[in-house]
């Protein structure tokens, strides 16, 4: 049996996304819903691949399918595709398997040539209409199917318009159209040689070549990797009747939202220009009109537009992002799908959905990206600065949020300037799909044109950018690098500040306060409590780290890293001190001045937990990252020490490591210098014990690094750890504590259950194991890791997401040798992949007990376990 590779709309369903894609499922379920849906069909994900097998051409058979499809849509409208009286036109649009707005290319108005123009116009009445549609196509045409760059076209209607006196595009009458389509044609074959192509059919293949095309190009690529798309889904091709909002004022078109994608408000949100085809609106190159507008303007499309919206949301049970047209007073549905909306507009959105009984809070939970929930915990603008600043002008408050940068005017220059470490505010007058790439790294984005629904607008809310579009008093000049407001001209590097809540822009920069997290994000996080059962816990080396994540969740520190202690200002001098000794008394000495300093930061630490667990990593780093490297620094330090700069130099020479990584560190410090881990461990006994007294037990769980052997461990453990808290003992001053380690290095994955004979809990240190286990410097894979992402070598950085097979394959060891032998063994894992939802997944499927994250990433972490937990029931 031949594969079928095409599908009319009346065949599909919702639940054929994987095939049709998302835009021609849904299509196809709103057909079969019975709204007026302009009939089309779909050229499948599956016909996308094999084009790319074929080597980019279409198959023969293909072509077949496509015809006969268009024959049924014939008899459907009782229009041909080839007709010089009343021709049938098309739509071409990409449609992938998860939506991916701008980065793929459109086509409309397909099918028309310098006869069926004349058909068109005489069928419709109106020949402003036909030529209007026909100049669309030859530009749209050129610029996708083609390559012929747009601004060519551009450039041509610009001097038309300004030699009639038109101020837009609508001011055009007939003749300057035909005249428009006469020099567009010129351009065509100028640039590609030949004619402009006047078979609709060929029209056609290369329009669906161009879509397949299009899944490939860069901006495609890049969106992929941000949102974690895969390259091997394809895109379908739908080809679909035109329908024509550009016949006059009783036809329009726009995109709207049945709730509002910036706050979740339950209203309908989004934007209409009247007389104009839906490129219009979403490249922002006329300034909308606010659909409340239509219930003044239609108020019979307009009832008919809500009423279909609110049925749409009822049926996806989520919120809906709609295309429409309306042609001659007559309302049609191009496109739903789940709208992109702000992380406070999606937890305010499903918050009221379950209270309306739409969905559960399971599946809340799972609407929600754990990455997305950043937006909500960086700070925004602080009120009372914000008050004195000097606003340059307002636009529209297209995506929340505060941003402060430098101006740069284009994606490439911005890209250079965050390279050189500065913060960019990326301001064009649109932004198209090419600036993607700087659309990702700018803090903000500020357009003169465009509206709620331009591409700056949609593709911001999408990444939680800052963004401010539709600032017409602002004027751009791209070409010159400036930006111009009222009398004030703004040059490139000049600082201003966006707020994507309210759509101000002001002058210079302004403070940033902390979010206050409350409301329905509270109501969210404690359903998200209630279905996790990982725990989460956080890396906190100060109270205040620790206080940051407490106002997050955290449940515990899970890594206390006291080498960054070491280097506060009131102990790095005796620090160096006891590194430089010649011998264990000088050593003694520097720390015993050291010992007082250790104990108030642990029972800070504590008291901040007030009887949360935390684990207190033993010093791990190599000591000579402890001492200066340049010879000014070090002679300062020998005169601030009254040593011989001599011997200093000596004694660095000693520490310096060929690989520090793999060297001097962690459990092998304490075992040539027992004496450090014996004060940092006496410290925290004595904060411990101090605590106490006033009430409060604190949780504490000593962690020695790096072991990588039983007897590493074992020594640590009773050489130091035991006889200092022996002493406590014996004064009735007994501090409960745990005593484990940090498997990191392979060879203590391997041998976990022999480990696990001395440690009470494992604390998984990724990070090292994963340098280990690849043999990748972390400080250094940077240089060639991105390549190694590009080429599909490795999906991800193996740094930001755990290698399963790899060092996950470790792990899963790990947990099992040491359950084996100590049943009741508590793991954790606090490298940097206790933050990331992917790895968070896996950790909860192996078995660990806790993820250890930094502050700001705790919200992530437990909305990631409690999704996490949700998967492993399915």
């Amino acid at each position: 049996m031949t594969k079928k590779y095409v599908y009319d709309f009346r065949e599909g369903n919702k639940d054929m996304k994987s095939l049709l894609g998302g835009k021609g499922a849904n299509l196809a379920e709103m057909t079969c819903l019975g709204l007026r849906v302009p009939p089309g069909f779909t050229v499948t994900t599956e016909a996308c691949n094999r084009f790319y097998d074929e080597e980019e051409v279409l198959w023969d058979s293909l072509k077949e399918e496509i015809k006969t499809h268009i024959h049924d849509i014939e008899n459907q409208i009782g229009k041909k595709f080839s007709d010089e009286n009343n021709p049938l036109l098309f739509s071409v649009r990409s449609g992938a398997v998860f939506s991916m707005p701008g980065m793929m290319d459109t086509i409309l108005n397909l099918g028309l040539n310098d006869k069926a123009v004349i058909g068109l116009a005489r069928s419709t009445g109106n020949e402003r209409f036909a030529y209007d549609s026909y100049r669309r196509f030859i530009q749209m045409f050129s610029d996708v199917a083609m390559e012929v760059p747009k601004s060519f076209f551009d450039s041509v209607l610009e001097e038309v318009k300004e030699k009639v006196g038109a101020e837009k595009d609508t001011d055009l009458s007939a003749e300057d159209l035909k005249l428009i389509v006469d020099q567009f044609k010129k351009i065509y074959e100028r640039e590609i040689g030949e004619a402009f192509p006047q078979d609709p059919l060929d029209q056609l293949y290369l329009a669906t070549q161009a879509v397949f095309k299009s899944w490939n190009n860069s901006r495609a690529r890049i969106y992929r990797r941000l949102h974690e798309i895969p390259d091997n889904l394809g895109t379908a091709v739908n080809i679909q009747s035109m329908v024509f909002g550009n016949m006059g004022d009783t036809s329009g078109t726009g995109v709207a939202f049945s709730r509002n994608p910036a706050t979740g408000e339950n209203e309908l949100f989004g934007e209409f220009l009247v007389d104009a085809q839906g490129e219009d609106v979403v490249a922002g190159i006329r300034t909308p009109e606010e659909i409340h507008e239509l219930n003044r303007i239609m108020p019979d499309v307009y009832k008919q537009f809500l009423d279909t919206s609110e049925k749409l949301e009822k049926h996806y049970k989520d919120m809906q992002d709609l295309e429409f047209t309306i042609e001659n007073g007559i309302l049609y549905i191009l496109q739903t799908r789940n709208g992109k909306r702000t992380t406070q507009a999606a937890i305010n959105i499903a918050v009221d959905m379950v209270n309306e009984g739409l969905i559960t809070k399971e599946e809340a939970i799972m609407r929600i990206e754990p990455n997305s929930l950043s937006q909500l915990l960086h700070p925004n603008f602080d009120e009372k600065e914000l008050k004195e600043s000097e606003v340059i002008t307002k636009g529209l408050a297209a995506s929340p949020g505060a941003a402060s940068g430098r101006i740069y005017f284009s994606s490439k220059d911005s890209v250079e300037a965050v390279e050189r470490g500065e913060k960019v505010i990326i301001v064009r007058q649109e932004t198209s799909p090419e600036d993607i790439e700087g659309m990702i790294i700018a803090e903000g984005i500020l357009t003169s044109r465009g509206g709620m629904t331009s591409h700056a607008a949609v593709v911001a809310r999408g990444m939680g950018k800052c963004c401010v579009a539709g600032a017409n008093e602002v004027r751009v000049d791209e070409a010159q690098k400036i930006m111009k407001a009222g009398n004030k001209v703004y040059k490139e590097g000049d600082v201003i500040s966006l707020d994507g809540t309210t759509g101000y822009v002001y002058n210079g920069e302004i403070k940033k306060v902390d979010p206050e997290l409350a409301g329905s994000f509270e109501i969210f996080m404690g359903w998200v409590n209630e279905l996790k059962r990982l725990e989460v816990r956080t890396n906190a080396d100060t109270p205040r780290d620790a206080k940051v994540a407490l106002a997050f969740g955290a449940e515990g520190i899970g890594l206390c890293r006291t080498e960054h202690m070491f280097f506060q200002e009131d102990r790095i001098l005796a620090v160096r001190e006891m590194i430089l000794a010649k011998n264990i008394n000088q050593r003694l000495k520097a720390l015993e001045k050291i010992q007082p300093i250790q104990k108030d930061d642990f029972y800070n630490i504590f008291k901040t937990m007030a009887g949360k667990p935390v684990t207190v990593r033993l010093l791990d780093p190599p000591l000579h990252e402890f001492i200066p490297s340049s010879e000014e620094d070090l002679r300062k330090l020998a005169e601030d020490l009254n040593m011989d700069f001599n011997n200093i130099l000596d004694t660095v020479k000693e520490l310096r490591e060929v690989n520090p990584m793999l060297g001097h560190r962690g459990c092998r410090l304490a075992i040539t210098y027992p004496e450090i881990y014996r004060m940092q461990v006496r410290a925290i006994m004595e904060a411990a014990l101090q605590l106490k007294e006033e009430g409060v037990e604190a949780v504490v769980e000593i962690m020695i690094p790096l072991v990588g052997e039983k007897k590493e461990l074992e020594f640590v453990k009773s050489e130091i750890v035991d006889e200092i808290a022996s002493v406590f003992e014996e004064n009735s001053d007994r501090i409960d504590h745990k005593i484990g380690t940090m498997i990191e290095v392979p060879r203590a994955a391997l041998l976990a259950d022999h480990i696990a004979e001395e440690a009470e809990f494992f604390s998984f240190g990724t990070n090292d194991m994963t340098q280990m286990t690849f043999g990748f410097s972390r400080d250094d894979a940077g240089k060639f890791l991105s390549e190694y992402v590009e080429k599909n070598i490795l999906p991800k950085s193996p740094f930001e997401t755990l290698d399963k097979d790899g060092v996950g394959i470790l792990l899963e060891i790990a947990v099992e040798k040491g359950k084996s032998t100590r049943s009741d063994i508590h793991l954790g894992v606090c490298g940097e992949h206790g933050g990331d939802p992917d790895s968070i997944e896996f950790f909860n499927k192996i078995g660990l007990d806790y993820v250890s994250c930094s502050p700001f990433r705790v919200p992530i972490a437990r909305l990631a376990a409690a999704q996490s937990n949700l998967k492993s029931k399915e």
